[in-house]
């Protein structure tokens, strides 16, 4: 039987409304839409494909996650086990297939055979030491001697986060498809690019055709890469950036105001206080889980919270359910922003209140997703503090948070969502030639 291979390659931002606006740039690939999941951001939309479910199911409702028992948050946790629920891969790759992720989340300790994605020391006192993981061990330093660089993770994220970035990602899925040995039979990549000039700029940015005709131009290359090396290829989206004339919305600070997030003052500044705090908003572009620690308080909460500006729908267990997001790692409620608008995770007024990791990039820490750090601020080598700067973000479900996709294989039927078409890719996997 001759083994199936696919190369599979998650574009970031690359919405229905987007691919289609820009047929005109001749890209050769005829595109189809299908709906995302809610949240549409990068976290669940990654484990809902390679699982074939929706958040309810495999866990990941958010790109943080909130730690109840230490009453600590993190975002851009690596971990796989973090995904429940069985892979699209495991029928095949238990069939003698090999399978490789390259630059997806949640890939540290996956059941694979190779595995290539960030992974920085970070030093103790402040600064860090770029570097990737890789199963194999050594693999990333063979990818970086084809490359002729390593990895630049300045320019996958930050104030400096560019093309550049899928620039190497796609040197080196094409350099692991074309290996005469050990090249997987399945690979997954990511390209982030588009994902950056859309929140610097929003969708009419000047610099959003440019960024968008380098993903054609990529993808076109992944394209004769596959056909060289007998693979076939499916390209995807996972959420639609959409513009946000309307601004920042800022939950933590009426829940402070009302006396239900409490702070610890430190040298003057606003600490986040999660161990006597009634409630807080884990924010993620916009969407937003608000996790209630005191019991019986949540109608409290949603009492507060009903009247906020920018705030499209409050989440009880009811509705989650409906939106495929009832799992019990998401917070009593979930917030949705309106259109227009997105949630930003401040809870001080004042400046000066500002804790220290503010105006840093600090990916892992911050309590809430902070796309300020894509730009620079005041003083130097700071970044910026003004929410007013960001015109894209994404996260909700509507009318435009479609996706695009294309792929070299006829599916057996239609998909019309990103978890249908997971689903067709694993029965595609999974049938016999």
């Amino acid at each position: 039987m001759k083994r199936k291979k696919i190369l599979v390659v998650d574009v970031a931002a690359l919405g229905w409304d987007l691919a289609h606006r820009f047929a005109d740039l001749d890209s050769g690939f005829a595109f189809s839409k299908v709906e995302t999941v809610f949240p549409a951001v990068t976290c669940p939309v990654q484990a809902s494909f390679r699982t074939a479910s929706l958040p309810r199911k495999h866990g990941v409702v958010s790109n943080g996650l909130f730690q109840s028992g230490l009453r600590r948050v993190s975002f851009w946790e690596q971990a796989a086990h973090l995904v429940e629920g069985p892979r699209i891969w495991k029928a095949y790759r238990e069939k003698g297939a090999s399978v490789g992720m390259m630059f997806w989340q949640q890939s540290l300790g996956e059941a694979l055979d190779l595995v290539v994605s960030p992974k920085p020391v970070h030093k103790h006192h402040g600064g860090m030491i770029q570097d990737c993981y890789s199963q194999p061990h050594d693999f990333y330093r063979q990818l970086c001697d084809v490359c002729g660089k390593s990895f630049n993770l300045m320019h996958y994220w930050g104030p400096m986060a560019s093309h550049r970035s899928s620039d190497w990602i796609v040197k080196a899925l094409q350099t692991t498809l074309a290996m005469r040995t050990g090249a997987p039979d399945v690979l997954f990549g990511y390209l982030p690019h588009m994902d950056y000039v859309l929140q610097r700029e929003g969708p009419d940015g000047k610099h959003v055709e440019q960024d968008l005709a380098r993903v054609f131009t990529y993808l076109q290359a992944l394209k004769e890469t596959c056909e060289a090396h007998g693979y076939e290829y499916l390209f995807f989206g996972d959420y639609a950036i959409e513009a946000v004339p309307h601004g920042a919305v800022y939950p933590n600070r009426l829940l402070r105001e009302a006396g239900m997030l409490k702070t610890r003052m430190v040298k003057g500044k606003a600490y986040l206080d999660l161990f006597s705090s009634m409630a807080f908003a884990m924010v993620d572009h916009q969407a937003a889980h608000v996790y209630v620690m005191e019991p019986n308080a949540g109608l409290d909460v949603k009492r507060v919270l009903k009247d906020l500006p920018g705030v499209d729908v409050i989440m009880d267990h009811n509705e989650q359910k409906q939106m495929g997001i009832d799992h019990y790692e998401s917070g009593p409620l979930v917030l949705m922003a309106k259109p227009g608008y997105w949630f930003a995770y401040p809870w001080w007024t004042h400046p000066h209140e500002a804790p220290d990791y503010a105006a840093h990039v600090d990916i892992h820490n911050k309590p809430g997703y902070d796309p300020c750090e894509l730009f620079w601020g005041f003083p130097p080598m700071h970044v910026s503090a003004n929410t007013r700067r960001v015109k894209g973000s994404h996260g909700r479900l509507g009318p435009g948070a479609e996706v695009a996709w294309t792929s070299s294989i006829t599916f057996s039927s239609t998909p019309f969502t990103v978890v249908g078409l997971a689903a067709a890719l694993r029965e595609w996997l999974d049938k016999e030639t």
